[in-house]
């Protein structure tokens, strides 16, 4: 990947855009372009998009989401092998209650491996569960 600039806290704020344009690329566009891989296309984008951005705190990473749109990430649960977040809240709730779309949460999980991997110096890879009944997501994060 080649360098490019630095996301931070300070000029994440500065981007304007709203979620549907973002939902036609991860939804029509990318599928349509990669097929099958699409979804660990948008893993690995996570995961890249995280290698670009500042992040020194875990608040950094929960102010990420929010201003990405990708929800309120909320960890509740942490043990020596694992890490669980709750990412819910309005955006959340509008994709899970959708009924057109096969919504996956592959982006948001590939940037939070990378931001844990980096904060924790440990390799970290993140799954995601959806809790439709909730409205919310479950990320799992894994260390190895």
């Amino acid at each position: 990947m080649k360098n490019g600039p630095t996301f931070t806290t300070e000029n994440i704020a500065s981007l304007v855009t709203t979620g549907s344009g973002f939902d036609i690329l991860r939804y029509f566009t990318l599928p349509d372009l990669l097929g099958e891989d699409a979804e660990n296309i948008l893993y690995i984008m996570g995961r890249n998009i995280a290698r670009q951005a500042e992040i020194n705190s875990y608040e950094d990473i929960v102010y990420f989401f929010q201003y990405l749109g990708w929800g309120e990430l909320t960890e509740w649960k942490a043990s020596n092998k694992e890490r669980k977040f709750t990412l819910s809240g309005h955006v959340i709730e509008k994709r899970l209650n959708q009924e057109t779309l096969d919504i996956n949460l592959k982006l948001e999980s590939g940037f939070l491996a990378e931001c844990l991997s980096n904060l924790e110096n440990e390799l970290f890879e993140c799954s995601e569960e959806i809790d439709g009944k909730d409205n919310q997501a479950v990320l799992t994060a894994f260390h190895f």
